[in-house]
């Protein structure tokens, strides 16, 4: 599946994409505000493992960001159940090395654009780890609105920081 997003393209994970992955996401200042499905010590394994999980996807939800051939970040949704099923959960990643480019904020804007009309949202939510302002900036660029925060919510390495709640929410029908 392909999502253009300008000069950028959102698409599914292919096996070519380990080494870009275990470079990237090796990288701890790209993984200290992600959550802990990502481990310290990325290794091809780790990366080839999620590639195969993502091709079962029956609804694909996860996506790398791809410039040219190669994946500078990923982006996905945890689709949530019950009386929230048309909320989804956003995340994603940039390699450090793109950081402030405006990438993000273009990618995020298309793949909302996206999550709403593939899976009938009506809310996407966004959690920032708390002292995390470059995620922050990027969700508010692409139009998400900030809710709240909630405090101490995070235990990462030992560490508890806040978490700050950002949504953008389309009109019921």
């Amino acid at each position: 599946m392909n999502i253009p997003a300008g000069q950028y393209l959102i698409r599914s994970w292919v096996p070519e994409d380990a080494g870009a992955l275990v470079r990237h996401v090796s990288n701890p200042n790209v993984t200290e505000t992600l959550a802990v499905r990502f481990p310290r010590a990325y290794s091809e394994a780790h990366a080839k493992a999620w590639i195969d999980l993502c091709a079962l996807e029956a609804d694909p939800v996860n996506f790398a960001i791809v410039e040219g051939d190669e994946a500078i970040g990923g982006i996905g949704l945890t689709l949530q159940r019950g009386t929230r099923r048309r909320t989804a959960e956003l995340g994603f990643w940039l390699a450090e090395e793109r950081w402030g480019e405006g990438i993000a904020t273009t990618v995020v804007r298309a793949f909302a654009d996206f999550a709403f009309a593939q899976f009938d949202l009506l809310r996407l939510a966004a959690y920032v780890f708390g002292g995390n302002g470059a995620s922050a900036r990027v969700l508010q660029k692409a139009g998400f609105v900030y809710e709240g925060t909630l405090h101490s919510s995070i235990v990462k390495d030992e560490r508890v920081v806040d978490e700050l709640v950002y949504a953008l929410v389309r009109a019921a029908p």
